[in-house]
């Protein structure tokens, strides 16, 4: 099939999150006590939505600190800019809740 003809490229969308959760404490005690250490609690994450057009040989993608409509907009703004003018990008998502807001 001649592609030229439809004037589109379809695009794979995914996200993954990435990140940091402390690992378990331990520490030597003498034999029955109950010694304490401080543990690192909070978590560090972060997101990187990536896209690529096989048909066109392009991919690309963002870190993000966040999983949100404003991170997916900018997105799909990025599949835009790559997009040649004159044809259309056909993104193909999972449709999780930040990527399907009336935003």
């Amino acid at each position: 099939m001649d592609t030229d003809l439809i004037k589109a490229d379809v695009w794979f969308q995914h996200e993954t999150k990435i990140g940091q959760q402390g690992s378990i404490t331990r520490i030597w005690a003498p034999k029955g006590t109950r010694s304490s250490a401080i543990r690192q609690q909070q978590f560090e994450y972060y997101y990187i939505v990536g896209g690529t057009c096989p048909a066109q040989d392009k991919a690309l993608g963002l870190v993000l600190p966040l999983a949100n409509t404003t991170g997916m907009i900018e997105h799909l703004r990025q599949i835009s800019q790559a997009t040649p003018k004159g044809r259309y990008a056909v993104v193909v998502m999972d449709r999780a809740s930040w990527q399907t807001t009336g935003k």
